[in-house]
């Protein structure tokens, strides 16, 4: 990790930079996918799986007999946590409900919103070099929950040509019936576009690599809706004295294991803390499978020494994390403070893991600083929201005049002659 002592403002900005492809580069190839997927459909998503997974698929989807196959492979011990978990899920996203609260701006003008699913939604299930299983719950359960009527997920198949057992499980659990071997930039091509196997959606969710987060981008220009920017996995952890050194290394290898674009930082006033957080980063390291892809991400990662822990909190707001561990005395009081973030951990005993899989917090969440402007996926981002109003004869005389008066001040007769046939 590069260490960083007391930058100036003039720094942050740079050190906010997260690693990343050269954009014309990322640009240019994802948009050679989207319009081969939109071009040949089926075909090309056999071509590109063929080239980028080093699969050869006979069938796009899969048939309920890999499900059933799948499903008996699971170790029981694993259904019980996916089980806890997708419960946990459920109770926290339900609880998002919103009463329908209607309004009486003045007598006889009432007016209310009501929450309408969304009708067909895509989500993205991340496989590679780690199945996120974990996602189906994430996105699965509030699609649910929310009343969608279909449920279209994507996600890359093992060398094997089959997609991991537990994300067939997880999709199982949660009632997901349209499963499909495609991964990456051309699996949000199908999904917006449509092929001739996989449905088109109106909305499509789920984290992955630049690839596919550029592939989203790409795809909301065209009037398909996304839930975020939601790339390669970030943390950020403030800690002071009382921080236990293990706790915090095991949090940023937690990161840095999902893959060589993860980014973690490590933010402190305390310079004599970070020494033995490395020595507990080299030792943990050893025992990592991942070892190898935690230690690239660690080459690009970041420990950093304020002065003062006002200017500490400005930079944290300016980085904007994924996930956001307030390891100190103080976290009850500084989490108050802090206005960009994905996710918010705090103290000792809430390491970020538990958010990812079951502590009920959804675990899709705007990365790349794009937490200043979004936020984490909700029961709601499944839904959209009608305004409806009802005025009486007696309203729409109250409300008339205001209406006619402003509608001739900007020079629009027809709207104020749709007032004046009502009160005539």
């Amino acid at each position: 990790m590069k260490r960083i002592s007391y930058p100036s403002r003039q720094e942050w900005p740079s050190l906010c930079e997260r690693p990343q492809i050269e954009l014309d580069f990322l640009e240019g190839s994802v948009k050679n996918v989207l319009n081969r997927v939109r071009t040949s459909g089926d075909a090309a998503l056999r071509e590109l799986t063929n080239q980028f997974d080093k699969v050869s698929l006979d069938k796009i989807h899969v048939t309920q007999q890999e499900i059933d196959r799948a499903i008996a492979t699971i170790p029981s011990s694993l259904k019980t946590a996916i089980l806890a978990a997708s419960k946990n899920i459920e109770v926290f996203h339900a609880a998002q409900k919103r009463t329908v609260d209607k309004i009486e701006t003045m007598p006889g003008v009432t007016c209310w919103r009501k929450a309408t699913p969304i009708q067909k939604v895509g989500i993205y299930i991340p496989g590679g070099t780690a199945p996120l299983f974990s996602t189906v719950l994430m996105l699965a359960v509030p699609a649910r929950i929310a009343g969608c009527e279909e449920v279209v997920l994507c996600s890359p198949p093992g060398k094997d040509g089959t997609i991991h057992p537990a994300i067939l499980f997880a999709a199982h659990l949660t009632g997901v019936k349209k499963i499909y071997k495609v991964g990456g930039a051309q699996a949000i091509a199908a999904m917006a576009f449509g092929t001739e196997t996989i449905p088109a959606v109106s909305k499509i969710f789920g984290p992955g690599n630049q690839y596919v987060t550029k592939a989203k981008q790409l795809i909301s220009q065209e009037g398909i809706a996304i839930d975020m920017p939601a790339g390669p996995s970030e943390v950020l952890i403030i800690a002071d004295d009382t921080a236990d050194p293990a706790f915090v290394a095991a949090d940023l290898l937690s990161q840095a294991e999902h893959g060589v674009d993860s980014q973690v930082v490590l933010v402190t006033t305390t310079d004599q803390l970070i020494d033995p957080i490395l020595v507990q980063i080299e030792k943990q390291l050893e025992i990592l499978p991942r070892k190898d892809l935690a230690q690239e991400a660690l080459t690009n990662s970041l420990v950093i020494t304020f002065k003062e822990q006002n200017e500490l909190i400005d930079f944290v707001n300016e980085f904007a994390p994924e996930h956001l561990i307030i390891n100190t005395s103080d976290c009850s009081q500084l989490v108050d403070r802090i206005v960009n973030a994905g996710s918010i951990f705090l103290g000792p005993y809430s390491p970020e893991a538990a958010g990812d899989y079951a502590s009920g917090t959804n675990h899709t969440l705007p990365t790349n600083g794009y937490a200043k402007a979004f936020g984490g996926v909700s029961l709601e981002s499944f839904s959209k929201y009608i305004t409806v109003q009802q005025i009486t004869k007696a309203g729409l005389e109250v409300l008339g005049s205001i209406v006619e008066e402003m509608a001739e001040a900007e020079q629009l007769q027809g709207h104020a002659n749709a007032i004046k046939v009502r009160r005539s």
